[in-house]
């Protein structure tokens, strides 16, 4: 349908760029004459508003949409850097060829993944990443997604496959799970590191694109169940081994090899015999610097994929070895029955390139220069000839390169990939190389141009023919949009019986040296009927031309067949296995168990194992949800922020970005069957077909089915406040949604419209189990506060009485154990001290009125001596009134009388007696005793017993002196 046929009529944001419209849009039908005679004008009025095409962030908004329309906005969007725009269900990516700060930074990624409707900010790949990550979360039938990134060589698919693998890294690796968060931070780097080292091996500087890629990659992305990122699995298709051995002008071999020789260490050097200012013949162009050239990237991400050092060394050694090879040069000889001969320095380079594989370097002369034949038992040995000994050299370059990249591969897959049980969705990404056109093309570039013919099929087939027959088949008036069908392409390359590649095989399959001549003979025979084939019959090389969806492509007919046949000579082979280097014994020992030598030449060709990968992969693309991304090309030459209109048309034609947009602006994308679609947007009209008393048992499910599904959707036309008289049943369908005889067809606006007050009712209802669980936990909560409270002031009850008693019960033990100990003291105290009443009963004599008067005596004018009452025998108290008094003392009796009972101060001149004049306190102990005496030191168990006087204390006590009469 073109844009004359059928259009639409919005409101003025439309026509003005804005942003999304809010209102409710109609298909209008007007008379096909009068279109097409104001198409041109309406061309120009559209093109005249220069200042306002690049505000068209989706290209569905631009009307009419013509080729150059679109080309006029993506231009003038381009010249402001904005490199994004949408084009119905595809995302178009033009690319700056400069580096763009802060357009992929994890701020950016934070930003389009917390947003609510991503697709209402500006374009960008995140919104198609997000878009894929959120159908996973959704569960929407087929859960699994497919991001396909299409261009030609140079576009950037690689960068934007590389945007999407780290953003898919850092959103679905979410460190909220604390305990598996150093396993994600480990799958997140080991995913992003495999990176590197694919593209250091597979990828190559060509002349379209510094860092294009020589092979196909499809990355599984294995998220767990709650879509969080848990392992992921590569599978690659169909690398350019040739490109080891043979390098067009201007172009390089692999990334790997430049970045060992820019990036070795003088030691690394030496050990892979790589001086400095050698050359290679197979490193042309070594002196171009491009960014990819860094070693130290390539050996950190090893390192972190789980590569040893011990392994690294292997592998650069096997490298280095097929460099050696390379520069290794045959001579014919004059006699055909001897082989080959090599001169001095290729002797050196052979004999380099044997040490670094480590095989015998005479055994691998051999192998290059003489071949083995088997006659019945017998094996004979054949000199071979200069062209042979050269293809030899250049097979056992390749198959080595070839079957190292397949172990890295495999190994990539072993340090990422997750177990079966542990994911359940995987969201993958399609990286493939670009269509490719030089001036030399041969099997490799017919290969990577069917890998986009069938990818371009699979758009067509997915979108372009099937939404359009759908629609039709579901009852919505429709006009078909014409497209570019490239099914005839394919039954040209994949045709059965009669194709290029099925008369490619059988010529490859027979037992003898093709011709190109008679080959393109009999393509010409078999395939002269088909429009898109063609040659040239003045042309001196052999070739054909095949007319591909993205142009002609001229294909060199020599050589492809022995390139299809890719044979390995067994002595070859073997000769590696025998290898001292673990790593390459390994490699092509397990390739010998895989597979095993059968007799003749292997009936597998080069395009058989490929055409098998890629309908594996064409399997998987069918049974997941796609989203496309269009890389174009601004310019042929890469210069930065160049707008090359006429490259870009013809991209645009090619991979039918217009007719895009036409049906995405006209058509549905999204597509739900009743059953599904009531089964989650039913809650909106608060019934469904199952919970409604008025199901019909006589009327048939999908009638029913198609009542509740307009029920539902008046609700929500209602609930936005829609025009009434866009409605499901008039004459003129609603825009936005229809309803066909199994599904509901709907825009994205209206999905989001559904999805928003999907989430709205589903909040509610959360809000309300939240209320009726926290006033159930309140409850709860409020009746264990009681009953803890009464446990506790029963348990305290009885902490308390337990605590008295046993307080009760100690103070009576303790009190008794006092009384006890207070009357064994006083018991003690009673038999030491004076009896009262015998001091009592004894006469004292009357005391001299002199002595009484002076306080003093002289003891020896005195005949007996003097009693002083209290003092027989006793201790000193500070507190009495203090007497000083002469004394003398004779006799041992006397003096043991007089330092028991004086306190005789050392510092003092003069002793100083302190009798115990009658005091409250106690004075004597012992009666004057009758004999023999023995001191003892002891404690006494009387009161201040322990305690010694202090002269400048105010307490006093006295030292006991216990006089123990002796038998």
């Amino acid at each position: 349908m073109s844009s004359a046929d059928n259009r639409c009529i919005v409101r003025e944001g439309r026509r003005n760029g804005g942003g999304t419209e809010k209102g409710f849009l109609q298909k209008v039908h007007s008379p096909p004459s009068s279109l097409n005679d104001s198409l041109e004008g309406e061309i120009q009025v559209f093109l005249i508003d220069e200042d306002q095409l690049h505000t068209y962030d989706d290209l569905t908004k631009v009307n009419p949409v013509t080729p150059s329309t679109v080309l006029k906005c993506l231009q003038a969007r381009y010249n402001l850097k904005v490199f994004y725009t949408h084009a119905g269900c595809t995302l178009v990516a033009l690319n700056p060829f400069q580096p763009i700060p802060d357009l992929y930074t994890l701020d950016v990624m934070k930003e389009y993944h917390s947003a609510a409707q991503p697709q209402e900010f500006k374009p960008h790949i995140f919104i198609v990443a997000e878009g894929a990550y959120r159908n996973v979360q959704g569960q929407l039938e087929p859960v699994n997604q497919s991001l396909v990134v299409s261009g030609e060589s140079g576009a950037g698919k690689t960068w934007t496959s590389r945007c999407l693998m780290k953003y898919y890294a850092t959103v679905a690796a979410s460190s909220s799970v604390v305990k598996s968060q150093d396993t994600v931070e480990r799958i997140e780097r080991r995913v992003l590191d495999s990176n590197p080292i694919m593209e250091a091996f597979g990828n190559a500087c060509t002349l379209r694109n510094n860092n294009s890629s020589r092979f196909g990659k499809y990355i599984q992305l294995q998220l767990d169940r709650c879509q969080l990122l848990v392992g992921a699995s590569v599978q690659t298709y169909l690398l350019e081994k040739t490109r080891v051995a043979c390098q067009l002008a201007n172009e390089r071999n692999f990334h790997i090899f430049y970045k060992m020789m820019k990036g070795a260490t003088d030691e690394q050097r030496k050990e892979w015999k790589m001086p400095c200012g050698q050359c290679f013949v197979w490193l042309p162009n070594s002196e171009k610097t491009v960014e990819e050239d860094c070693f130290h990237e390539t050996v950190e991400a090893m390192v972190h994929l789980g590569i040893n050092t011990e392994r690294q060394s292997q592998i650069f050694r096997i490298l280095a070895g097929i460099l050696q090879l390379g520069n290794v040069n045959f001579y014919s000889s004059t006699d055909e029955s001897q082989p080959c001969s090599l001169d001095e320095q290729s002797k050196d380079f052979s004999q380099r390139a044997a040490e670094l594989l480590c095989v015998p370097a005479e055994e691998l002369q051999m192998c290059l220069r003489v071949r083995t034949l088997k006659a019945g038992k017998q094996s004979v040995l054949k000199p071979c000839s200069q062209a042979e000994c050269s293809m030899r050299r250049d097979c056992l370059a390749k198959v080595i390169y070839a079957q190292l990249f397949d172990w890295l591969v495999t190994f990539i897959n072993n340090s990422i990939c997750a177990d079966k049980s542990t994911w359940c969705n995987f969201i993958g990404v399609l990286d493939v190389y670009g269509f490719e056109c030089f001036q030399n093309n041969n099997l490799e570039q017919l290969c990577i141009n069917y890998a986009n013919e069938k990818l371009q099929q699979h758009f067509v087939s997915h979108y372009l023919r099937a939404q359009q027959e759908e629609y039709v088949s579901e009852g919505l008036e429709w006009s078909f949009v014409k497209y570019r069908d490239n099914q005839s392409c394919l039954d040209l390359l994949e045709g059965s019986p009669v194709g290029v590649f099925s008369l490619l095989n059988e010529e490859s399959r027979l037992n003898r040296v093709s011709d190109a001549k008679t080959l393109r003979v009999r393509l010409e025979k078999e395939l002269w009927e088909n429009a898109n084939i063609s040659w040239d019959k003045f042309s001196k090389e052999p070739h054909f031309t095949v007319a591909h969806y993205a142009g002609k492509v001229h294909y060199q007919i020599q050589g492809m067949v022995e390139k299809n046949k890719d044979p390995v000579p067994p002595e070859l082979t073997s000769l590696l296995q025998k290898s001292d280097n673990p790593l390459l014994h390994q490699i092509f020992t397990d390739k010998e168990t895989e597979n095993p030598t059968t007799k003749g030449l292997s009936k597998v060709t080069v395009f058989s194992k490929f055409k098998n990968s890629l309908e594996s992969l064409m399997k998987i693309l069918h049974t997941t949800t796609p989203h496309y991304t269009r890389c174009i090309k601004p310019n042929p030459d890469c210069k930065p922020l160049t707008f090359k209109k006429e490259e870009v048309i013809m991209q645009l034609e090619a991979c039918g970005i217009v007719e895009t947009i036409h049906i995405s602006a006209a058509g549905f994308p999204i597509r739900i069957p009743f059953e599904g679609f009531m089964q989650r947007y039913g809650l909106i009209a608060k019934h469904s077909i199952l919970k409604s008393g008025s199901f019909d048992a006589q009327a048939d499910s999908s009638d029913v089915l198609r009542r509740e599904v307009e029920k539902l959707l008046s609700v929500v036309l209602q609930h936005k406040a829609f025009d009434p008289s866009h409605n499901l049943d008039g004459e003129k369908p609603n825009l936005w949604v229809h309803c066909g005889r199994t599904k509901v067809f709907l825009t994205q606006l209206m999905l989001d419209s559904l999805e928003d007050q999907r989430k709205k009712i589903l909040s509610q209802c959360a809000f309300t189990i939240q209320c009726c669980w926290l006033k159930h936990q309140s409850r709860r909560r409020h009746a264990r506060h009681q009953s803890a409270t009464l446990i506790q002031a029963v348990v305290r009850s009885w902490l308390v009485r337990r605590w008295v008693q046993r307080r009760n019960s100690a103070a009576a033990v303790i009190q008794n154990t006092w009384r006890k100990w207070r009357a064994l003291l006083k018991s003690l105290a009673e038999t030491e001290l004076d009896d009262a009443k015998d001091l009592a009963e004894r006469d004292l004599p009357v005391l001299n009125p002199v002595i009484r008067e002076r306080g003093s005596v002289q003891l020896s004018s005195i005949q007996k001596p003097v009693t002083v009452r209290g003092w027989p025998m006793g201790l000193a108290l500070a507190s009495t009134p203090s007497i000083t008094m002469s004394l003398t003392a004779t006799g041992f009796q006397k003096m043991v009388s007089v330092m028991a009972s004086l306190h005789l101060p050392s510092q003092r001149g003069e002793y100083t007696v302190k009798p115990n004049q009658y005091s409250q306190e106690l004075a004597s102990i012992r009666a004057q005793p009758k004999g023999s005496v023995k001191l003892h030191y002891q404690r006494s168990p009387l009161l201040y017993a322990d305690t010694q006087p202090d002269m400048k204390s105010d307490v006093t006590g006295f030292n006991a002196i216990l006089l123990e009469k002796t038998l």
